[in-house]
This record gives structure tokens, C-alpha cells and sequence, in this order.
């Protein structure tokens, strides 16, 4: 407890007074909006049982095959679920806006949104995979280095299960391109299960919550060294729907992946390098983009030591080295693997579609030349991906030299070259881009900066169809996108953009 100040004592200290409540930080508000938090978890209860008969579903489900229950995933049954999955979406979206506009309105704070984030991944911990069938793949892969193969030199096909039956046909014969220390993560959820596809379902959802959780202790954080509001913070990256329904909903490891890093960004801000530094290792060993974040560490670290710049960038070099390989070669000793994912990493090329720049490009110029001349697809894409590297290469040098003094800003600049990663790489799914707004939700956002990251955010939620197939090629799906978007975009700023509403009074 502070104890209270003593009267000065002579006329010079009598000018340092305590602040003033006018210019003391205004305090964090306390209120909890419990119907707004809620109306979210509605919205995810619709959304799990919705996904049941929608989502990315077993072929053989024990749980419902040749039960009473197994006409919600045919025919009529099948489009009712879609139909209830859809709904609990708008829901979950509506309430991810209504409670944005009391944080930006400072009506409520962190704890609130806290609760919100806590209260709607509950649900989602239990549902049926939903937008994506990758679980089943990292499943697939635990079971197969259980088993004594290589996951970095076959693919699930060579070791026949329902697991590996479940895994989609894109991946059937693809080494797994993660890290080690997500192999022995998916290895232990395997044996701990004992090869069941519902419980390590289940668990491997638990554990990636951890990620979340370790999202969320970080961003208030963040935000104090980045120039933002904490509350602003959580709710743009820990209880944005694209975070929750993608990564915890659709049990991608990027969730983990971003959680670390976010916190070791964190720890090596508040001076704490080396463990800092530690941890965003371990983020690259369960995915390898989070070594983007790791020269801009050693710059921020680099700036804290005296001397030349050259004696401090070859001490922070040569320690960030260290700790990175003493770090990283301690997790692939105990997973028992080599670095066969390195080259596994390209395996990802196989997906083409338009989030990649660098594949859109490809694609539509071969589209329009083979309108008028037969030609082959891959010479296209190959040049497109391959300017798309060098371009990206190029961005990451300039953000990287503009982040040479150190300091908070470096963290700017890392978040901007994640994102350029995500636009840029060979192939890009929608929950690349939680890889930047892990980074980058801490720094001071205006309201045109928050529309547009609830504007892309909804695109990206909703481009995905639920069972994990794209719906960036149907065009009348994709106006529909693009209108709850840009309606939901609005309502951050207005409570009723439709003026539906009497309760609202009309607009001036």
C-alpha cells in the first residue's frame, strides 16, 4: 500500500503536487455488458450445433452414423444446419460490434472483453471443426511419428486410420510443414486419446486455447508500449470472430503459434530479451512465419546496449543466435525429428486462390491470355509467385532498416511485414492475417483504421464456406460477404446504420 505524502518541507519541493483529477489517466470503466456478451454466446451455441450437420464433419461420426440425429447431414437437414450455423454467425458478428462500440465509447473495459472472449470460445471448444479440416491433418501427422514414421517425408495416407480417412485429399500425401514442437504437441494429443477423433478433436482445441490465453495476457501490454488502449487491444485481436471461430473453431495451430510470439514480443519490450526471444523460438517451432518477428527483437534489443551500432547489432546477433538454436534444437531433440519441415514448408503452393497477390495475379493473367491462346497455367504462376518473393523480400529489407533504432516502433514495422507475408506468400488462407493483428492490435487505431479491419475481418470470416471449401469463386456468395461487411463496418461507428430502429430517434 502507498503510504501518504508528507507535507514539503521547503518552498522548492512545495511546487510538486499530486496530479490533479483533471489530469490524472481517466480510470478503466467496470462495467460488464452482459446481454451484449450474451448475444455471442447464442450466437457460438448456434454456430456448434449448426456446424454438426454443416461444419467440417467426420465421414463415420460415432456420435451420430446411424442414429436418429444422422439426417442433419444430408439433403433438407443438411441446408437447416447451414442455416442455424449462418445465423449463430450474424449473431456472433453482431455482438463482436456492439461490444467494439462500447469499447471505443469507453462504456466498458479489458475485463469486460475478457469475459466476452472467455464466454464464446467455451462453446467452441466442444463443436465439430468448422471452416477447416486441418485438425484432422495434425492429428494424422501426431499419429503417424507415434507410430514411428517420419511426418516431415510421408503424409497421413501412409498410415491408414479414421484419422488419416478424415484428413482432405489435398493433404493426403503432404509431409507436415510444422514445427517440432508441434509434432510432439499432436504425437502427445494421439496417445493421450488413444487414436479418437473426437477427443483429440476436443484436446487439441484445449491446448491451442493456450495460445488465446496467452494472446490475451499480452495485448493489454502491448498496447502500453505500442500507444494503445488495452481494451482496444482485446477486442480487435483476442474476441475478433476471424481469431475465435477460425482458429479456435477451426483448431488451426496459427492460434499457438500467435500467442507465443505475441508474448515474447511483450517480454523482450519489457526488457526481458532472452526469454522473450525463448518463447518466439518456440513459436517458430510450432510454425516457422514467426521468425519474422525475430530481427526486429534483436533491433529492439540492440538499441537498449552502448557502443557502436556495429558492436551492438554483433552482440545481439550472436545472442539471439544462441538462444535461438539452443532453444530450437532442444525441441526437435525431444519430438525425435530432424528439419525435414524446412523443405515441407512448400507444400502449401498446391493451394491457389485469390487472398495471394501474387496467385491472383498469376491466375487471372492466365486466364485472360488463354482466352485467346492455349497455354499452360503453371509458367504464370510460377513467374507471379516468384516477383511476389522478391517483392516481399524487398519489404521486409526497408521495414527492417526502418526499424534499425529499436524501440516500440520495430514492433510497427514487424507487424506491417507479417501482413505483407500473408498477402504475399505463394498461398494465403484467411487465418494468415491473425499473424499481423496479433502484432499490430496494441498500437493507437482511429476509427477509419478500426472500420477497416472490421470490414476485411468479416470478409475473411465469412469467405470460407463451413466445411471447409472456398467461396471465393462464387460470385453471388461473395456480394453477400461484402454486404454484412460493409453493414457491420458501419454499425462500429452507428448503432442502427438501417434506421430499423425507433429506439434510436432519426438522424440529423
Amino acid at each position: 500500500m502507498a503510504s501518504t505524502p508528507s507535507p514539503p518541507r521547503s518552498g522548492a519541493a512545495s511546487v510538486q503536487q499530486a496530479p490533479s483529477a483533471a489530469t490524472r489517466a481517466p480510470a478503466e470503466p467496470t462495467g460488464i455488458p452482459i446481454r451484449t456478451i450474451l448475444l455471442g454466446v447464442v450466437g457460438v451455441t448456434l454456430l456448434s450445433i449448426g456446424g454438426a450437420g454443416a461444419g467440417a464433419v467426420l465421414k463415420i461420426d460415432p456420435l451420430l452414423t446411424n442414429t436418429s440425429l444422422s439426417w442433419v447431414r444430408y439433403g433438407h437437414g443438411r441446408d437447416l444446419a447451414t442455416g442455424v450455423l449462418y445465423a449463430g454467425l450474424g449473431l456472433v458478428i453482431w455482438a463482436w460490434v456492439r461490444l467494439g462500440r462500447m469499447v471505443r465509447n469507453r462504456y466498458v473495459g479489458s475485463a469486460a472483453v475478457v469475459i466476452a472472449i472467455a464466454a464464446w470460445t467455451l462453446p467452441l471448444l466442444l463443436s465439430p471443426p468448422l471452416f477447416s479440416k486441418d485438425v484432422y491433418s495434425y492429428l494424422a501427422q501426431g499419429q503417424l511419428a507415434l507410430h514411428g514414421f517420419d511426418p516431415y517425408r510421408v503424409g497421413p495416407a501412409a498410415l491408414p486410420s479414421p484419422l488419416s480417412d478424415n484428413v482432405s485429399w489435398v493433404w493426403q500425401n503432404t509431409p507436415a510443414p510444422y514445427g517440432p514442437l508441434f509434432i510432439l504437441i499432436a504425437k502427445g494429443v494421439v496417445w493421450a486419446t488413444g487414436g479418437s477423433v473426437i477427443t483429440g478433436v476436443v484436446l487439441m482445441r484445449i491446448i491451442l486455447a493456450a495460445g488465446l490465453a496467452l494472446l490475451c495476457w499480452s495485448l493489454p501490454g502491448l498496447a502500453r508500449h505500442l500507444g494503445g488502449r488495452p481494451a482496444v487491444a482485446l477486442w480487435l485481436a483476442g474476441a475478433n470472430p476471424l481469431m475465435l471461430v477460425h482458429l479456435i473453431g477451426g483448431g488451426h495451430n496459427d492460434i499457438l503459434m500467435v500467442g507465443l510470439m505475441a508474448a515474447g514480443v511483450l517480454l523482450v519490450l519489457d526488457r526481458r530479451h532472452v526469454i522473450g526471444i525463448a518463447l518466439v523460438t518456440l513459436a517458430v517451432a510450432i510454425k516457422a512465419t514467426a521468425v519474422i518477428a525475430l530481427p526486429f527483437l534483436v533491433l529492439v534489443w540492440a538499441a537498449r546496449l552502448d557502443g557502436t551500432q556495429r558492436a551492438r547489432f554483433a552482440k545481439t546477433i550472436g545472442g539471439g543466435i544462441a538462444v535461438f538454436a539452443a532453444v530450437f534444437a532442444v525441441c526437435t531433440v525431444v519430438a525425435k525429428v530432424d528439419l525435414g519441415w524446412i523443405p515441407a514448408l512448400s507444400s502449401s503452393s498446391t493451394i491457389v486462390n485469390w487472398l495471394s497477390l501474387p496467385s491472383a495475379v498469376g491466375d487471372f493473367a492466365f486466364t485472360v491470355v488463354n482466352t485467346f491462346v492455349s497455354v499452360e497455367p503453371g509458367v504464370f504462376m510460377t513467374v507471379a509467385r516468384g516477383a511476389g518473393s522478391l517483392l516481399l523480400i524487398y519489404i521486409a529489407w526497408r521495414q527492417w532498416r526502418a526499424a534499425e533504432d529499436g524501440g516500440p516502433n520495430a514492433i510497427r514495422h514487424a507487424a506491417l511485414t507479417m501482413l505483407a507475408v500473408a498477402l504475399l506468400s505463394p498461398a494465403t488462407l484467411p487465418w494468415y492475417f491473425s499473424w499481423p493483428l496479433a502484432l499490430g492490435a496494441g498500437l493507437a487505431w482511429t476509427l477509419t483504421g478500426l472500420r477497416a479491419v472490421v470490414f476485411f475481418s468479416c470478409v475473411l470470416l465469412l469467405v470460407t464456406f463451413p466445411n471447409g471449401d472456398t467461396g471465393l469463386y462464387s460470385w453471388f456468395y461473395l456480394a453477400f460477404v461484402v454486404a454484412v461487411s460493409s453493414l457491420a463496418t458501419v454499425s462500429l461507428g452507428r448503432p442502427d446504420p438501417l434506421e430499423l430502429s425507433s429506439r434510436y430517434g432519426p438522424r440529423p
